[in-house]
Formats: C-alpha cells, structure tokens, sequence
C-alpha cells in the first residue's frame, strides 16, 4: 500500500464519511478494539457498503508507520467513483457505447494496464464491484501512465445487479471466457456493449457468466495456456476500435 492513500485517526475518518464516503475503499480496525466512535464509524462503513477488516496492530503500524493511528485506518482511492446511473445518463445508445466490466481483478498492475488499454481504445468507460477488487492506489495510477483521470470509473456494491442494469437499457454482455463459444473476431461488437473480464485465477464466476448474452475466446494455436487479463482486454477492446 501507499502511504499517500492512507488516512488514519477517528476524527480524519469521520469527516471522510461526512465528506466524501465515495472515495473509501476499505476500512482497517485493530483486531481488540471497540465501543464508542469505533462502532460508529465500523457501522458507518457498512451502511455504505464499504469492506471492513479487523487486523492485528502490527499490521496498521505496518501500513502508517509510528503514528497516533487510533487503531482504525482508511484506504483512500484517488480518484473519484462515479455512479452507473450518472454514466448511463451521459452515454447515447445509438452511437455503441462499451464499458468494460471487471470481475474481481485483484492485481493492480493489470489494472492499471487495462484501464490505460481502454483509454487508448476509447472505451466510454470500466465498471468494478466493491469487494475482492484491486484498489485504485499508486500502482494502478502509475501502471496506467497517466489516463486514470481520462476514463469513467463506475464502482458498484453487485456487478450482476449492474450488469442487468444494463441490460435493462439496450446493452449486451460479452464474456470473455476460454470456454466461449464464438472467438473474438467472429463476435459482434456494432452495439452497446458491456465486455466482462475474470479474474486472473479464476476467470469469470459462474453466476456472473450466466449474465452474458455471448461469450468469446482468444484463440491460442500456440502451447500457451492463456493470456494475462491485461492483454486479453487489450486484445477486445482493440478489436471493437477496427470494427468501428
């Protein structure tokens, strides 16, 4: 982690939530603490839907250094989310709009280089969940060369829920999956699109993929198993930029 993502202290915190509750990415308790404004700002957290972890001491000194931490620290994004209902309001169906979803990508360097891929490409924007989703912090600002500011980030509490969302309004799902039935040069692209990308490990998860209206392939006559996310999303967001 990054210090400059950090802040730390209940009072800080608190104005954080009063302010601008958007930008918290997750918050960290010490482990043996509780009552009084620790509560509070733990329930504060999840009526926002904002992850909390109770860790040991050690690991907040870990994260701030020797400071008056107050045993509670908050991992800050440095940028600003936007709401999906916002970005659909500003987005015109009939011109194809496309955003990329990502499902549960956790490493921030694949991060940083799919949003500077879909940037480059001129994505309308990347939709992330909440949880078990990299953070925004300084090496996704830094893997993405400078473009994080030039792109839409709509964060959302449940990736299926706005995947229907979209749906609901004229877009359709691709999944990028080694299973897929179609490749990805055979796919349709002239469309609203939402293009779903898996987690490094585990690739999309089930329920997830059963939201896709299509699903595509990367074909590999290579010996090579697979792609890094990073690539493959380049690969696809690419290919709609020539269709286009």
């Amino acid at each position: 982690m990054q210090e400059e993502n950090l802040i730390y202290g209940r009072n800080p915190i608190e104005e954080q939530f009063q302010h601008h509750p958007d930008q918290v990415v997750k918050l960290y308790i010490r482990d043996n603490l509780r009552g009084g404004k620790i509560d509070q700002l733990e329930q504060t957290a999840k009526e926002y839907r904002i992850p909390v972890q109770r860790v040991p001491g050690k690991k907040l000194y870990e994260m701030v250094g020797k400071v008056n931490d107050q045993g509670i620290v908050a991992l800050i994004s440095p940028v600003t989310y936007i709401e999906l209902e916002d970005w659909l309001e500003k987005v015109d169906p009939s011109e194809n709009p496309s955003a990329l979803i990502l499902d549960e990508i956790e490493d921030t360097h694949n991060f940083g280089a799919i949003i500077r891929s879909a940037v480059a490409a001129g994505v309308e924007g990347i939709i992330i969940g909440k949880h078990r989703q990299a953070p925004i912090n300084a090496n996704v600002i830094k893997s993405a060369a400078g473009t994080v500011q030039h792109i839409p980030i709509i964060r959302v509490t449940n990736l299926n829920q706005a995947i229907l969302t979209l749906k609901d309004r004229g877009f359709w799902i691709m999944g990028l999956d080694q299973n897929g039935e179609t490749s990805y040069w055979e796919a349709n692209y002239d469309l609203p699109l939402g293009i779903v990308l898996g987690n490094e490990s585990k690739g999309i998860r089930r329920k997830t993929l059963e939201h896709c209206d299509f699903k595509v392939f990367i074909p590999m006559p290579g010996p090579a198993e697979s792609l890094n996310v990073s690539v493959s999303g380049a690969l696809l967001c690419y290919e709609r930029l020539r269709r286009r």
